[in-house]
């Protein structure tokens, strides 16, 4: 059986929400399209939210329940 391959858009937006709640900073971005990297930066912003509202882990998930 195959696997689905993810939407690049909601990788890009987990992967800058998970290094926001890490306490990255914004200029870690991988990403140097212009097109894609907003999806990182959006996920960045959300994951920062949820860092300094001291959410981690499971509580994190529940922020964002698109995390797996």
């Amino acid at each position: 059986m195959r696997r689905q391959k993810r939407d690049k858009t909601s990788t890009l937006f987990n992967r800058g929400f998970q290094a926001g709640l890490e306490g990255k900073s914004m200029s870690s971005c991988p990403v140097n399209e212009v097109a894609m990297r907003s999806y990182w930066m959006n996920g960045w912003r959300e994951g920062r939210e949820a860092h300094w509202s001291g959410q981690s882990g499971v509580s994190a998930i529940q922020a964002n329940p698109s995390l797996h």
